[in-house]
């Protein structure tokens, strides 16, 4: 029988212990500081969203190192990414002896409003565009400053859990480079605008009003072919964060 001696415990290697369970337990998504930098420059630079490829590093998948766009079409409700830029990204980081787990398993794109929470569309992208991989993850940056990770595994039984995302200060890191990230971002993001067209109501003074928003025999009425009305599409978003 073991005596008291032999049962007691190391305080420091408990901690240890606990410490790397923890680390198991309750992943989060790091990124080095110029990462992360270059990610909030790139999403403040228009007034629309903005999507790339988080470059990891080898031995530390969760560990964001780069941040990469490609040329892609992009609205304040969508990003569509050109699909021979894609192509040429993945060739570009497989000459540089890079893994697909290294450079094409976490999408990150921005919100231009408050709320990080995935759209629609945007869980219909994960699945379509992410659905076969072994793991990966979709990430959202919103304006406002608040984040969204969800991490997704097929392997095994599958799932998928969110994670915090997180800036790790304690790896060394560059400086900013805003005239070489501005670069990227008139390179890359070619901007869509949202428009809704329709008839237009004029009211005695002259004024255009939306649609039904008079009494037709107060005002004229035209098929309006020059007149655009930008949409809010959060306008109606409610975040439930």
């Amino acid at each position: 029988m073991p005596n008291k001696k032999q049962l007691k415990t190391n305080p420091a290697n408990s901690k240890k212990q606990r410490t790397a369970y923890q680390s198991l337990a309750a992943p989060s998504l790091r990124f080095s500081p110029n990462a992360w930098a270059k990610i909030l420059y790139l999403r403040d630079a228009g007034d629309t969203e903005i999507g790339g490829f988080g470059v990891s590093r080898k031995d530390d998948l969760l560990l964001v190192e780069d941040f990469v766009t490609v040329k892609q079409r992009a609205s304040v409700v969508s990003v569509e990414f050109d699909d021979d830029a894609v192509a040429e990204f993945f060739d570009e980081q497989v000459d540089m002896n890079r893994s697909p787990a290294e450079f094409a398993r976490l999408w990150i794109h921005s919100h231009p409003g408050e709320c990080p929470l995935p759209s629609p569309t945007d869980e219909q992208t994960f699945g379509r565009v992410f659905g076969a991989s072994d793991w990966a993850a979709m990430v959202i940056v919103a304006r406002g400053g608040q984040t969204y990770c969800r991490l997704r595994f097929n392997s095994g039984p599958g799932g998928s859990i969110e994670i915090p995302v997180a800036v790790d200060y304690s790896i060394p890191f560059e400086g900013s480079d805003h005239e070489a990230w501005h670069k990227e971002y008139e390179a890359n993001i070619h901007v869509e605008r949202i428009v809704s067209r329709g008839l237009l109501e004029f009211d005695s003074d002259g004024v255009a009003q939306r649609d039904g928003a008079l009494d037709c025999g107060d005002c004229e009425l035209f098929d309006d072919t020059a007149f655009d009305f930008e949409i809010d599409p959060w306008e109606e978003f409610k975040c439930r964060i």
